[in-house]
């Protein structure tokens, strides 16, 4: 029972990492650089 309660917790928690990403890459971030890309000039984004 405990098994099923941790692994019920951890996919919980990784949908919700999964959910973020998605989310923050539909807004123009970048899990690279943050989109700071004056500073950074490798992530290809055009500004």
């Amino acid at each position: 029972m405990g098994t099923i309660v941790t692994a019920v917790v951890l996919a919980g928690v990784v949908g919700m990492i999964i959910r973020k990403m998605v989310r923050d890459k539909k807004s123009g971030k970048s899990l690279q650089c943050g989109c700071d890309c004056g500073h950074c000039g490798g992530c290809g984004h055009k500004e």
